[in-house]
């Protein structure tokens, strides 16, 4: 495994969440613990993060939401079918249940979408190089296709599929949740096909479920990497030319104080949270970063792949 030469993907979600979140980020990338971010344009610090990606060269793609907050596009502001009746989006499984009853209109999650991507353009003076969902929307029925039909159009290369190696085996996550991501895997094997035959690309291995908020530990993440890249040796048949590639997804910063931050409805729990905070504490000790060099482990971002 020694041999092995492997790119780690390592993406700060959220950013643009709120100026706490953003300092956090920030402060993780120049520790080099995190390699990458994802934007929420709809987050209300956005244009904040958006400056500071530019001012520390952070490379930066789209974490698309279509389930927290405000949409960004004017017309879908009101009367539309993504936004519950206080006016913001249905909400993580709020959204999953409009989806399930056939509640929202495709043509206006495509619009959003492309509004978001738009906007990301606008802010950054550049196309994300690669594009995801928040919590995880980008996976679903329907929404699948559409998300697929926006990367092809704008020539966006990456995304996230969330497949997670080992999920299975990880008896720390409590049962509601392990629900949540057994339906979040579902809905990514299902999404493979489209996203293939759309021509997009993502690594080849994703951690990030089992390893999330006070989950999160130096030893939690190296073993996840660890037996993940052995389950893929495992499975080649030949020896491997290129490099592994793996993205590991996390949220780190400082915790968000009300009424700051969010998407236009303030922070939530998680974001709120000290969780947060242990994430970024954890991604930058010095024990993670040599276990890094010892796997011949390079941090890089995706438009480095």
């Amino acid at each position: 495994l020694r041999m092995l030469q492997v790119k780690l993907i390592v993406t700060g979600d959220d950013f643009g969440y709120c100026p706490r979140r953003n300092q956090g980020i920030v402060d993780c990338f120049l520790a080099g613990a995190i390699s990458n971010v994802s934007l929420l344009v709809n987050g209300s610090a956005a244009a904040d993060a958006a400056k500071l990606a530019r001012r520390y060269s952070i490379p930066i793609g789209l974490h698309a939401n279509l389930s927290e907050g405000s949409p960004v596009c004017e017309e879908l502001k009101t009367n539309s079918s993504l936004l519950n009746q206080d006016g913001f989006f249905h909400g993580k499984m709020g959204f999953r249940t409009a989806l399930s009853k056939g509640l929202l209109n495709m043509s206006e999650v495509k619009q959003e979408l492309k509004a978001q991507v738009e906007l990301f353009h606008e802010l950054t003076g550049h196309l994300p190089p690669h594009m995801d969902g928040h919590q995880h929307i980008h996976v679903l029925p329907e929404v699948r296709h559409v998300f697929a039909e926006v990367l092809e159009e704008y020539g966006i290369k990456y995304t996230r599929v969330p497949i997670e190696p080992g999920l299975h085996n990880c008896d720390w996550i409590p049962p509601a949740l392990m629900d949540f991501y057994l339906r979040v895997e579902e809905d990514s094997f299902n999404t493979v096909d489209v996203f293939t035959r759309h021509g997009i690309r993502w690594p080849d291995i994703y951690i990030g479920l089992s390893t999330m908020g006070k989950n999160m530990s130096v030893s939690t993440i190296c073993s996840a990497i660890d037996s993940a890249i052995e389950e893929l040796a495992a499975k080649a048949a030949s020896p491997r030319s290129r490099a592994v590639t793996i993205e590991l997804m996390v949220h780190p910063g400082y915790p968000s104080v009300p009424p700051v931050g969010g998407c236009g409805q303030g922070p939530d729990e998680f974001s709120q949270s000290w969780e947060r905070l242990h994430e970024l504490q954890t991604l930058i000790k010095p024990e993670l970063q040599s276990h890094y060099k010892s796997r011949n482990i390079q941090l890089c971002s995706f438009k480095d792949l």
